[in-house]
């Protein structure tokens, strides 16, 4: 049974920087895709960042440029690298990871694996960024 564990959250000005770590254990994916997710309170779950067993990558757009998706494979270690964080960014953010990739050939078109889509979570870690 895979799991994941998130580290590095806490709380930081406006402007500053945090990493965000995620082991994983007790996988055995050829292919597999890891991400980030986070929700505020009163809001839906959003993927932030996603990154495959190739290293093809995904961001949500108010975070293109700030943050960095990464992994180190002879850890089982995700990061993610957060800079010029803003107060928007405030949320608990969850690591996931499930085998496959992360998107989805439907016919002709591709989309993203949604949240739904992966089976296995970590418990969170809070980030707040505060004025």
């Amino acid at each position: 049974q895979p799991q994941v564990a998130e580290s590095g959250g806490g709380s930081v000005q406006s402007g500053g920087s945090l990493k965000l770590s995620c082991a994983a254990s007790g996988f055995r994916y050829i292919g597999y895709c890891m991400g980030w997710f986070r929700q505020s309170p009163g809001k839906e779950r959003e993927g932030v960042a996603v990154i495959s067993s190739t290293n093809g990558t995904w961001y949500l757009d108010s975070v293109k440029g700030r943050f960095t998706i990464s992994q180190d494979n002879t850890k089982n270690t995700l990061y993610l690298q957060m800079n010029s964080l803003k107060p928007e960014d405030t949320a608990m953010y969850f690591c996931a990871l499930d085998g496959g990739g992360c998107w989805i050939q439907v016919g002709r078109d591709r989309r993203r694996r949604g949240s739904h889509e992966y089976n296995y979570w970590g418990q969170g870690t809070q980030v707040t960024v505060s004025n």
